[in-house]
């Protein structure tokens, strides 16, 4: 019965070949079917893109105002402030308490 199959293995082979690549042109990461995942996905990280060159020229502005040249002192308070963590005496100073963040390990065991 094996001998009387031979002449078939190619055929056979061929066939699964084409069925599995033909599955995958269709549903596979960059077939057909998925084409408008990657159109959502496109739109999202352009989305994303605007957002960080906006957020990008936002801070080369800052940085153009914190150079020597064109020293903005107002930007400078600020920072300094930001950082250092003192403020003026006559600014007004709400607190805001923010509950404790919790470790993982006190998390598993609670």
């Amino acid at each position: 019965m094996i001998e009387q199959m031979k002449p078939y293995l190619p055929s056979v082979l061929i066939l699964l070949a084409v069925l599995y690549f033909g599955v995958h042109g269709l549903t596979g990461e960059r077939g057909v079917l998925s084409g408008k995942s990657r159109e959502a996905l496109l739109h999202k990280r352009q989305a994303e893109l605007s957002h960080l060159l906006e957020e990008r020229q936002d801070l080369e502005v800052r940085v153009r105002y914190l150079r020597s040249s064109s020293l903005s002192r107002d930007l400078l308070e600020e920072r300094a402030r930001a950082v250092i963590g003192f403020a003026d005496p006559r600014d007004y100073v709400v607190r805001v308490h923010t509950p404790a963040v919790r470790s993982p390990e006190a998390v598993r065991a609670g």
